[in-house]
C-alpha cells in the first residue's frame, strides 16, 4: 500500500477542486483614478459646504483686563461677526446663531461687522451686487433683533461700507441694534465705567480711533474694549492703551487644508487671523464669523459664537 501523496492532498479543496490562483487587485487605470480622485473632492466639497458650514461652535474664555472695576468682574460678552447673510448663509441657520446666543444669556452682545456681502454671486453689475444685498438686510436685521439681552451694539465691516453703509446702519438701528461707529459710549455700574469703543473699517478707510477713542478714558486709565472689524489695525489701538479689542474679518481663514498656512486671507487681516494676540497692553481676539465668501465652504474652521467673562 503506497503512502498518501501529501503535496497532491494539500492542494485539494474540501470540495475536491484545485484552488483557483490569487486573484490580485487591477491595475489603478487613469479613469479610475480620476474617478476615485472626483467622487472624493465631491464628497470634500459636500462635507465643507452642508456640514461643516453649518457646525457651530461656542467658544469660551476668562479674559483679565487690569484696569476693570470689580463690580464688572463677571460680565460676560457674547461676540459674532461676519454674518454675510443671504450670500450662503440661509436664514434658518441665522437663526439658530440668535439661539444659541439667547442660550448664553451674556451681559452684553457685540455684532462686529460684514452683516451683508459685496459679492461675489455673479451678477451683470455693481449696481446689482448692492441691491441684491440691501434687498436682504432688512430681513437679517430683523432675525438679529430676536437677541435677547439688555446690551446689544454693533460696528460696520468693509462689507457692509461697500453695500452702502449708511443703508445698513439704518437698518440695524431700526430694530434698536446701535451702531458704535467711530463713537464711544461709558457701561456704568456702581459709579464706575468700561468704555465700549466701536471704529468703522479700516478696509473702507472709514477706522478713526483718534476721534472715537475718548481722551479722558486714556487719560484716567479707564478699562477699555474696542470693536474693531479688521484685526491688523491692532499696532494702532495699542497706542492708546486700550484694554482688550474684537476683531472679525478674517473668517479665520475658512478653508484650512492642514499643513497648509491659509490660503486666501484680506486686506487688514493677515497677521492676525484667528484667536487670541496681544501687543504691548492690548489684547486681540478675533472671531472666525459665521458665514462664508467666495465659495460657500467651510473646512476645519467652523463658524464661531464667542463668549467672553470679564476678570
Amino acid at each position: 500500500m503506497e503512502p498518501p501523496k501529501s503535496a497532491e492532498i494539500g492542494a485539494k479543496t474540501r470540495l475536491g477542486r484545485e484552488p483557483s490562483s490569487p486573484q490580485w487587485p487591477k491595475r489603478l487605470t487613469r479613469r479610475s483614478f480620476l474617478t476615485l480622485a472626483a467622487a472624493s473632492i465631491g464628497g470634500l466639497a459636500l462635507y465643507s459646504g452642508e456640514i461643516a458650514r453649518h457646525e457651530l461652535n461656542v467658544e469660551t474664555y476668562t479674559v483679565h483686563l487690569p484696569g476693570l472695576a470689580d463690580s464688572f468682574r463677571g460680565m460676560r460678552i457674547a461676540q459674532i461677526s461676519d454674518i454675510h447673510y443671504m450670500e450662503y448663509t440661509e436664514s434658518f441657520f441665522l437663526r439658530e446663531v440668535v439661539d444659541r446666543v439667547n442660550a448664553l444669556k451674556a451681559d452684553m452682545v457685540v455684532l462686529i461687522g460684514d452683516f451683508v456681502t459685496y459679492g461675489p454671486l455673479r451678477w451683470p453689475s455693481q449696481d446689482a451686487h448692492k441691491r441684491f444685498a440691501l434687498r436682504h438686510m432688512p430681513e437679517c436685521a430683523s432675525i438679529l433683533s430676536g437677541i435677547r439681552c439688555p446690551l446689544r451694539y454693533s460696528t460696520l465691516g468693509n462689507h457692509d461700507m461697500m453695500v452702502g453703509g449708511r443703508y445698513i446702519y439704518g437698518d440695524l438701528e431700526s430694530q434698536g441694534l446701535p451702531v458704535l461707529r467711530n463713537s464711544a459710549i461709558p457701561i456704568e455700574r456702581d459709579g464706575k465705567r468700561l468704555w465700549l469703543v466701536g471704529l468703522g473699517s479700516a478696509c473702507a478707510a472709514d477706522a478713526a480711533p483718534d476721534r472715537a477713542i475718548p481722551a479722558s478714558a486714556v487719560r484716567e486709565k479707564e478699562a477699555m474694549i474696542v470693536l474693531a472689524h479688521e484685526p491688523d489695525i491692532l499696532p494702532e489701538i495699542a497706542k492708546y492703551n486700550a484694554d482688550l479689542m474684537l476683531s472679525g474679518h478674517t473668517h479665520g481663514g475658512q478653508v484650512r487644508i492642514p499643513f497648509l498656512p491659509p490660503l486666501f486671507l484680506p486686506e487688514y487681516g493677515k497677521r492676525y487671523v484667528e484667536g487670541w494676540f496681544r501687543l504691548g497692553p492690548t489684547q486681540l481676539y478675533v472671531n472666525r464669523g459665521i458665514g462664508a465668501i467666495g465659495l460657500p465652504f467651510r473646512l476645519n474652521c467652523p463658524p464661531e459664537i464667542t463668549l467672553l467673562t470679564l476678570a
